[in-house]
């Protein structure tokens, strides 16, 4: 079960002249011991903040870079050389099978007398088949997706890539918790953070359902390369989040053409938020370049919102 909630705030128009995000400067080199980051940046106030930080080389090579666009063609090329493999290992005299590809599907006959024995062939068939599917999936660090519109389709595995950049980017977590004055709160952190990944230059996300993974770079390779879409900003800023915050529930928000994190943080009365699975998230936008604080959305993320044409995904 999943519910939005939260208020629409307009913003006055001397604000909005200044609610661009804007990176001052950026830097990164090579060292003895790691890739050394350092940023400079105005937030929505006009603070201006600097941050540091050093990954190990050892976790950066340890972590995939870039990814290669997904074909549903090749994918299927392969499925099709695994389950010949199987096939050769049937005696032809009990049962005469062909594999044909044809574009991104894959035909399967199977002939013989006994057809208890066909069956059992066109069962292990299809199971070789899913498996294949599966295999080629993970080893390119992409996942089965099922759009808000209920298509299927293919995707970057974003759940993964949080899960194996949470421990690397750990020196960037603690960076901006240094950064925090006393009896600061995860509101303010998530703020801090924001401000930073939203000042970030935006490369725009292509249709998720047809760019085939095309524009999405892992948290790592978004640093280095210092520019990112929506989805790689929102995986960047989960895998922080979730080093600061170990145990607190959180979610990725995915639009159809847009990415949204979710935190199970307390919410304010005018904080735009969703119910799933009984849970309350509120609300972030990593994308920038407008400078939005934790609890409000882009005015073009509420129609999706709204009319509930977003999925959801759990973040470990």
């Amino acid at each position: 079960m999943r519910r939005i909630g939260g208020s629409i705030i307009l913003l006055c128009a001397a604000f909005c002249a200044i609610s661009q995000a804007e990176q001052l400067t950026f830097q990164t080199q090579t060292a003895q011991h790691g890739q050394q980051f350092a940023y400079h940046w105005l937030d929505a106030s006009l603070h201006s903040h600097h941050l540091e930080f050093n990954l190990p080389h050892e976790s950066i090579d340890a972590t995939p870079l870039q990814l290669s666009h997904y074909q549903a063609s090749l994918a299927q090329r392969h499925v099709t050389v695994e389950m010949l493999k199987v096939a050769r290992q049937f005696d032809p005299r009990d049962a005469r099978i062909t594999i044909r590809q044809r574009g991104e599907a894959i035909e399967v006959n199977v002939e013989g007398r006994n057809q208890q024995q066909l069956n059992d062939i066109q069962q292990e068939l299809l199971a070789v088949k899913e498996k294949a599917y599966q295999t080629y999936l993970q080893d390119r660090y992409y996942v089965p997706y099922t759009t808000p519109l209920n298509q299927q389709a293919v995707k970057p595995d974003h759940i993964r890539f949080i899960s194996l950049s949470t421990p690397l980017l750990i020196p960037a977590s603690q960076a901006f918790y240094e950064q925090l004055p006393p009896q600061s709160g995860a509101r303010d952190y998530f703020n801090l953070v924001l401000s930073w990944a939203q000042s970030i230059p935006y490369d725009p996300l292509d249709d998720r359902n047809g760019s085939n993974g095309a524009g999405f770079l892992p948290p790592v390779a978004l640093l280095l390369n210092n520019k990112g879409d929506c989805d790689s900003k929102s995986v960047l800023t989960a895998s922080i989040g979730r080093a600061f915050l170990p145990s607190t529930p959180m979610v990725l928000v995915l639009l159809p053409s847009h990415a949204l994190l979710g935190i199970a943080l307390p919410p304010k009365a005018e904080d735009q938020t969703i119910e799933w699975n009984g849970t309350r998230y509120v609300l972030m936008e990593p994308t920038g370049p407008n400078l939005l604080p934790a609890g409000q959305v882009a005015q073009s993320s509420l129609p999706a919102l709204t009319t509930g044409q977003y999925t959801v995904e759990k973040i470990p």
